[in-house]
């Protein structure tokens, strides 16, 4: 059975830090694609930041600078590091795993961990 487990949300001062994990079991990790999505209220889900199998990294614009995303194979976890949090980041994080094959797509996604950026 594939799960995804986020943690690390939580309610954070504008211009703090949290860091996100998403620990994958069930799966083969280091062949899947990951990302971290988030959703605000009233808003669609939106890609923040992706990293490959080779870990090339992307990065929406708004969090260029201030996020950063990484995986640990061997530990079969991915994580985003958040600094200089803004209230507009506050959102649901979502962890996502994809993998490509010539005939069919895999895709999972965590429950979500839910990040506050408020004074």
């Amino acid at each position: 059975q594939v799960q995804l487990v986020e943690s690390g949300g939580g309610l954070v001062q504008p211009g703090g830090s949290l860091r996100l994990s998403c620990a994958a079991s069930g799966i083969s990790f280091s062949f899947y694609n990951m990302g971290w999505y988030r959703q605000a209220p009233g808003k669609q889900r939106e890609l923040v930041a992706a990293i490959t199998t080779d870990s090339t990294t992307n990065y929406r614009d708004s969090v260029k600078g201030r996020f950063i995303i990484s995986r640990d194979n061997a530990e079969k976890t991915m994580y985003l590091q958040m600094s200089s949090l803004k209230p507009e980041d506050t959102a649901v994080y979502y962890c996502n795993a994809e993998r490509r094959q010539i005939l069919t797509k895999l895709n999972y996604w965590g429950q979500g961990t839910r990040v506050t950026v408020s004074s």
